[in-house]
């Protein structure tokens, strides 16, 4: 896991994160890593991983493309355990809440 980077957009509204998502994974090798909805759903955080310099070019290029601008953006290259720590919780928390419905319906998806 030496190689693996993490990408961070937090952004407004949760159309333009997946916006956002759309032209991260699109521009480079990158793969959603966790993703967190706070205050109702309007600021959305995406959390990509893949290499430094595609995580690089994703958060660049999606902070400059995206329909709305980024709130913060940041990329931790060689992130420490406990960083990893928190992102693996945060994407265990959206799995299980995937697997225990059988699937992503609409009130899954208001529930992360």
């Amino acid at each position: 896991m030496s190689n693996t980077s993490l990408g961070f957009i937090e952004i407004s509204g949760v159309v333009a994160a997946v916006d956002a998502l759309d032209i991260m994974c699109k521009t480079s090798g990158v793969e959603l890593a966790t993703w967190e909805r706070k205050l109702g759903g309007r600021l959305v955080t995406i959390v990509v991983r893949g290499d430094v310099a595609s995580v690089t070019e994703a958060v660049e290029t999606a902070a400059q493309k995206a329909i709305k601008k980024p709130v913060a953006s940041g990329i931790i290259a060689n992130p420490h355990p406990e960083i990893m720590k928190l992102v693996e919780l945060s994407a265990s928390r959206f799995m299980s809440k995937e697997k225990s419905g059988g699937g992503l319906d609409s009130r899954t998806i208001q529930e992360v």
